[in-house]
C-alpha cells in the first residue's frame, strides 16, 4: 500500500486531502506542529477503520530542521501543504514569508533525499495575481509583484517566493534526487469543516452570517470549495499530465457583497447586502485585523483564466455558491450548540 504525507495535517485543505487519500486506500503519514492536535485530526477521521494503522503523526515545525527527513522516510508521494494563512497584515512580515518560503526548502530537501515519486506544493493565486495594481484576467504564466514598487501584501508575497523558491529548488536537483512536481494555486477556499476549527476563510463567511460587519468591503476574488481543492492535490498527485505545472483552481469570482446577497437570501437575514464605502473599510480594519490584507485591493477586480484547470481535471466543480451555503449552514449549527 504506496504511502502519502500531508503536512500541516490540522490544516482545513490538509484536512481535506487526508480524507480522500484515505477514502482511497492509501497510508496516510501527516505533520503537526505539536501533539495537542492529534486527537482532533484523529476524531475527525474515525469513520475509517483501522485508522491507527493507515494514519501516522509526525511533529514537525517548518521553522525547523529536526524532523522532516524522518516525517518524508518511506513515502511514495508528499503533499506540501501546511503555510501559515492571516488574512491582517503582520508587523512584520517575515512572520509570513520565513515558514512560507524556509519550511517549503526543508520539505523539498527531504523529498530529494527520501526519493519521493512526486510532490503537490499547495501555493496560492496570491502568487499570480497582485502586487500589480492593473486589472486583467491572469493566468498560469502569471507571477505576483514582489517588488518595492508593489502594494503587495506580506500574505501574497509570502507565497510568491515560496513558490519561485520551490521551482528553483526543484530545476537545480541533480538527476538522481529528482522527483515530479506540481503546485496548485487555490484562490479563496471556502467549504465545510471537517473539525470545528473555522480558518481564516470561513471565519469571514462567519462575521457575515453574525452581522458583524455593517456591510461588505469592496474586495473581488475568486472562490473554491474546498473539497475540489483537496480532490485537485490527490488528482495530480497520481496524474503525470500535471508533471511541472502550476494549476489555478477557481470554480467563479465575485464581489464580497455578492456573498452576503448569497446568505441573505438563504435566510441569513443578519447578512449585510450593501456595499461599504472604501473610507469606512479602512477605518473599521484598524478594530477588526482581518480587514487590513483588504484595504490595498478595494474594489480591484481579480479574474483568472481557468482553461488549464478545465483540460485537466475531468470533473464539475462544487459552485461557489453551494460551498458558501454549506459552509453557512456548518458554521450555524456551531452557533446552536
Amino acid at each position: 500500500m504506496e504511502k502519502v504525507l500531508v503536512t500541516g495535517g490540522s490544516g482545513f485543505i490538509a484536512l481535506h486531502c487526508i480524507d480522500q487519500l484515505l477514502e482511497k486506500g492509501f497510508m496516510v503519514r501527516t505533520t503537526i506542529r505539536s501533539e495537542s492536535r492529534k486527537e482532533e485530526i484523529n476524531k475527525a477521521m474515525d469513520k475509517y477503520p483501522n485508522l491507527d494503522q493507515n494514519l501516522e503523526f509526525h511533529i514537525c515545525d517548518l521553522l525547523k530542521d529536526e524532523g522532516w527527513e524522518a516525517a518524508v522516510d518511506g513515502c511514495d508521494y508528499v503533499l506540501h501543504v501546511a503555510s501559515p494563512f492571516i488574512l491582517e497584515v503582520p508587523s512584520d512580515e517575515n512572520v509570513l514569508i520565513k515558514p512560507a518560503v524556509d519550511g517549503t526548502l526543508r520539505v523539498l530537501n527531504a523529498c530529494s533525499k527520501a526519493h519521493v515519486k512526486k510532490v503537490v506544493l499547495t501555493s496560492s493565486v496570491a502568487a499570480v495575481a497582485y502586487g500589480h495594481g492593473v486589472e486583467k484576467t491572469y493566468d498560469e504564466s502569471d507571477w505576483s509583484n514582489t517588488g518595492e514598487d508593489s502594494d503587495i501584501t506580506p500574505y501574497a508575497k509570502s507565497k510568491t517566493l515560496a513558490e519561485k523558491a520551490a521551482w528553483n529548488f526543484v530545476e537545480e536537483l541533480d538527476p538522481d534526487k529528482k522527483f515530479d512536481f506540481t503546485v496548485i494555486n487555490p484562490v479563496g477556499v471556502f467549504g465545510p469543516m471537517l473539525t470545528r476549527d473555522i480558518g481564516t476563510s470561513n471565519s469571514l463567511v462567519s462575521r457575515l452570517i453574525n452581522g458583524e460587519l455593517p456591510a461588505c468591503p469592496a474586495t473581488h476574488m475568486g472562490y473554491v470549495d474546498v473539497r475540489d481543492v483537496a480532490k485537485a492535490h490527490v488528482f495530480s498527485m497520481l496524474n503525470s499530465s500535471t508533471n511541472n505545472k502550476r494549476i489555478i483552481v477557481s470554480e467563479s469570482e465575485m464581489f464580497f457583497v455578492d456573498v452576503g446577497r448569497i446568505l441573505n437570501e438563504a435566510g441569513f437575514k443578519k447578512s449585510p447586502t450593501k456595499q461599504m464605502p472604501n473610507w469606512l473599510v479602512k477605518f473599521l480594519a484598524i478594530f477588526i485585523k482581518e480587514l487590513s490584507g483588504v484595504t490595498k485591493s478595494l474594489g480591484r477586480r481579480v479574474d483568472t483564466d481557468k482553461s488549464l484547470a478545465k483540460s485537466l481535471f475531468d470533473w464539475q466543480y462544487i459552485s461557489a455558491k453551494d460551498s458558501i451555503l454549506d459552509t453557512a449552514n456548518q458554521l450555524a449549527t456551531f452557533n446552536d450548540k
